[in-house]
């Protein structure tokens, strides 16, 4: 599987136009870290209350609604998984209809957090011969499985390590996040991503005023404008508030498992001490908090 895996990703030589363009992404990260504005991470309390005020009026006026951009920062003694029982899954992509619903990403041109990818049953995973673009009667397909395909939230993530501004980082509770202000849409981070789980804004995203989802995070699920990168963040602005992600509710079948690795009777700790448990490509040593299981 992960010589599959890998395989997909085709070669990783340095040309000189990418050397050429992430030099200036550097030079052009060096000068924001000097002289734009703070992080959140980095802001004072007061400012951030600036900023979030801000930011609330700018996307009220623009969509003629009230909008909450919540700040919450992650809880003690919480770090986020997932997994997910590829016997059970079936392939109907609610999932990923559903993401695109609580997270606001864009209709048009479409922008998908989560690929659901159709596989042979008899070949197993092999991510070349995977079909991203079934379009069946019904699900599922006789002879067929299904493998939906997200942000990991790696441990060791190489998409933050490659970020000339800092603008993404692994929060304390296991969310790799973006800063969509300080994101300088250089696409290092795309590059650097083994998993193929971030996307990015080429034009102005279209999201339809009665599509808003007013409740967002600062971190997630907030509008976004062009030119940025965005991902999956375990739908941040819920699970800060003691829900399930989206994609985890909407599941028919009861594919998708969510919970804190750190609390010993959680139903994620019991999937990885008991059940039949794969990470993709795990020869990078990535380290995710993405787990895939055999539930039967």
């Amino acid at each position: 599987m992960d010589a599959d895996a890998a395989a997909v990703q085709g070669p990783r030589g340095v040309t000189r136009r990418r050397f050429t363009s992430c030099a200036a992404a550097a030079a052009a990260g060096w000068i924001l870290t000097a002289c734009g504005p703070k992080r959140l991470r980095e802001m004072p309390p007061n400012r951030l209350k600036q900023a979030i005020a801000e930011l609330e009026r700018r996307y009220a006026e623009q969509f003629g609604t009230g909008v909450r951009v919540s700040d919450a920062g992650p809880l003690p003694g919480v770090e986020f998984a997932y997994a997910l029982d590829l016997s059970r899954c079936i392939g109907c992509r609610r999932c990923v209809y559903a993401c695109v619903e609580e997270n606001n990403q864009s209709r048009d041109p479409q922008v998908h957090w989560i690929r659901v990818l159709s596989m042979e049953k008899e070949k197993g995973i092999r991510f070349p011969e995977s079909d991203p673009y079934y379009e069946p009667e019904t699900v599922p397909e006789e002879g067929r499985f299904y493998v939906p395909v997200s942000c990991q939230q790696c441990r060791n993530a190489p998409c933050t390590k490659t970020c000339p501004t800092g603008a993404t980082w692994v929060e304390p509770d296991g969310i790799v996040v973006i800063d969509y202000d300080w994101c300088i849409g250089c696409r290092c981070c795309m590059a650097a991503c083994p998993y193929g789980a971030r996307h990015f804004n080429w034009r102005e995203p279209s999201l339809p005023r009665d599509a808003l989802n007013p409740e967002t995070h600062y971190l997630g699920n907030r509008p976004r404008p062009r030119g940025v990168v965005e991902k999956c963040t375990f739908c941040i602005q819920r699970v800060r508030a003691g829900r399930y992600p989206a994609c985890v509710e909407v599941c028919p079948v009861g594919a998708r498992k969510f919970g804190n690795l750190l609390d010993p009777k959680s139903e994620i700790r019991y999937i990885i001490e008991h059940k039949r448990v794969l990470v993709l490509k795990q020869d990078l040593n990535t380290l995710p908090r993405f787990f895939y299981f055999y539930g039967t």
